[in-house]
């Protein structure tokens, strides 16, 4: 998930069910309740280039703060410490350099206590900022900082999975909770659609949208049918014993130099205990395959190559909005603490929560679509390119986060976040 997606400032500020000053609390609260099970060893080390130390994450969306609303808003505003702006900022060129993304586990100071402290401050001085008569669009900063961050409570957990499976000790992010009683999973069913004109996009509303979520516009869709539930660990071990990672007539070209190149045989975590018998990474520590459980950590390129496989394809992204959109959204989301995904149930098209969903649309502007000027614009039109789109939140998402128009998006080769995906034939 990229690190920052940009609102559409103009818009006036919302009425949610909390005030603004209860939501930025809560979020900010949140994030460190996330943190809670973790050891002062946990914060800093980080595993690969794609993640950050967990100390960043606490220390950027501070920043993000502390830049983006603390210093827009207040004249003659100072920095709480001027190295901050280089050693905190993500991908804002225009504010100014950076420290590049490989170098964040080097550093072990400032400390993890001091990060705290300086997240403290900062929520003191926006709490003592959203007290007073404010203009609207400050609100609406805090409005996109809070949404900056639920994204930044989703990547620490996608990144300490990461750095906890390269452990030898194969160490547990937290117990699995048990189910008062088993559930009944539900079989693979199909919702169709006529197709014909759709419109899709979010609407001009006062809700909160990033600016890729816009304008809304028409498309034209084919009649189509969508799987009801997302693909599982048994559908795809199949693949696997069909000698799928072996066949390069099922691959797009870029996927199949991957898979040799990085000699990709399972999805990322899982690990072979024996012949045809498989174990898989969890935040709960490793674990055995559970066949009716969504498979996750799968690239576009690995779900597409299933997809082949059974003849059949991957949802377009709009195909998957218009569907959505008759739908709720409820799911598996990060308020259950239940930290992996679970099986569709009975009657749960499981649209939302449990695991992003890989579509074969790629991640390109909306007709119309014109990014923000200045900072707050640089996040979401410059990705737009080799990238493709992810829908309907994880079980690592915060639900209040979510919604049928959210567009996620990763390159194509990437597997480290909680992704899954679900299958699509015309009609």
């Amino acid at each position: 998930m990229p690190e920052s997606k940009v609102a559409r400032l103009a818009l006036p500020r919302l009425l949610p069910k909390l005030q603004l000053n209860e939501r930025f609390l809560q979020t900010r609260k949140q994030t460190l309740a996330l943190c809670a099970p973790l050891e002062a060893e946990d914060f800093v080390v980080q595993a690969m280039p794609d993640c950050s130390p967990v100390k960043w994450h606490l220390a950027h969306t501070t920043w993000f703060f502390e830049k983006f609303v603390l210093a827009h808003a207040l004249r003659d505003y100072g920095p709480f410490r001027k190295d901050y702006d280089y050693l905190f900022n993500s991908y804002y060129e225009t504010v100014g350099s950076f420290l590049p993304r490989t170098k964040r586990g080097l550093l072990t100071r400032p400390t993890v206590k001091e990060i705290y402290g300086y997240r403290e401050i900062m929520d003191q001085e926006i709490l003592k900022l959203l007290s007073k008569v404010i203009d609207p669009a400050i609100e609406a900063r805090v409005e996109l900082g809070i949404h900056h961050e639920q994204q930044h409570q989703e990547l620490i957990l996608m990144d300490l999975k990461n750095l906890f499976s390269q452990n030898p000790l194969k160490p547990r992010f937290v117990a699995k909770p048990r189910l008062s009683r088993a559930l009944p999973a539900e079989t693979l069913n199909w919702i169709t659609h006529e197709g014909g004109l759709v419109t899709a996009g979010a609407p001009a509303t006062p809700n909160f949208t990033y600016d890729c979520e816009t304008p809304r516009h028409r498309s034209y869709l084919k009649p189509f049918r969508l799987a009801n539930r997302l693909v599982t660990q048994g559908e795809y071990l199949e693949f696997i014993l069909d000698r799928g990672y072996q066949r390069p007539e099922l691959w797009l070209s870029e996927g199949w130099a991957t898979v040799q190149a990085e000699k990709w045989e399972a999805p990322l975590y899982w690990e072979k205990t024996a012949e045809h018998l498989w174990n898989h990474f969890t935040l709960h520590g490793m674990a055995p395959l559970e066949f009716m459980e969504p498979v996750s950590h799968l690239s576009y390129f690995e779900a597409e190559a299933f997809a082949r496989w059974k003849k059949m394809r991957l949802p377009t992204e709009i195909e998957w909005e218009v569907v959505a959109a008759n739908y709720p959204v409820e799911g598996n989301f990060v308020e259950h603490k239940w930290f992996r995904p679970r099986a569709a149930q009975l009657g749960n098209p499981q649209l939302f929560g449990d695991l992003w969903e890989w579509t074969q649309s790629p991640f390109l502007p909306y007709p119309g679509f014109k990014p923000l000027a200045g900072a707050l614009g640089e996040y979401n039109g410059k990705f737009m390119c080799n990238q493709f789109v992810l829908r309907g939140g994880s079980y690592a998402t915060p639900i209040t986060h979510i919604r049928p128009t959210y567009r996620n998006y990763f390159p194509p080769h990437a597997r480290w976040q909680f992704s899954g995906f679900r299958l699509a034939q015309d009609l």
